[in-house]
């Protein structure tokens, strides 16, 4: 049976397995296939926990490769924490840069980071939630209860290995923000984001005059 760990991402989805790694009767890993394309993708051995935040957008695939026959976690945080950990995070090759000028267009660039974070994790949230409404075999969890309910995690999948170890690694912060990650946009960076989304704009313009 294979895991999947499905998230925001800035919730312990990286301690999660830190965690896992205690368990010898499952490999794990951390986002191992998010430079991989096509099939490649989701071409995960069996037997295996994966946490990948990106997995979000590729439910509709997940289900026609593993439907109901893996073992979903929907691991969340704090609304507002992960939002304000998000609004940190802008740098162009992050998830919060391609959602801000991707997934949205067009949004001013004065927009608050933090109301985009917010944004976001409900947009994926709620992505997951569609998406786990018919299998069987899932668990929500949360980052605020995390040592509670970690342990069912482990009795539900069967894992064998160390628990109390795999317990300790939830005291260690991976992968964490810095409080002065964060950086307003840098003036010329907001300027050229703007002429980027003038020139795809552009032959609209003319179709329409």
């Amino acid at each position: 049976m294979n895991v999947f760990i499905l998230s925001t991402g800035r919730c312990g989805s990286a301690t999660f397995i830190k965690a896992c790694k205690y368990i010898n009767n499952y490999s794990s890993e951390h986002e191992s296939r998010v430079s991989l394309f096509g099939e490649e993708r989701l071409a995960y051995e069996e037997c295996h926990i994966e946490s990948d935040n990106r997995l979000s957008w590729f439910l509709g695939r997940l289900d026609r490769e593993f439907g109901d026959n893996a073992f979903y976690v929907h691991l969340t945080r704090d609304r507002e924490a992960t939002a304000r950990s998000y609004a940190k995070r802008l740098d162009p090759k992050l998830l919060m840069n391609s959602y801000m000028h991707g997934i949205y267009m067009g949004i001013d660039d004065e927009q608050s980071p933090y109301d985009l974070a917010l944004d976001m994790y409900d947009t994926i949230n709620e992505n997951i939630k569609v998406f786990l409404e018919n299998k069987s075999n899932k668990m929500n969890m949360t980052l605020e209860n995390i040592q509670e309910e970690y342990p069912v995690f482990w009795q539900r999948i069967g894992a064998q290995g160390s628990l109390d170890s795999a317990l300790k690694e939830w005291n260690i912060q991976h992968n964490a923000t810095k409080i002065d990650d964060y950086r307003p946009p840098h003036f010329m960076l907001r300027v050229i984001n703007k002429l980027v989304r003038t020139v795809i704009k552009f032959p609209r313009f003319l179709r329409d005059v």
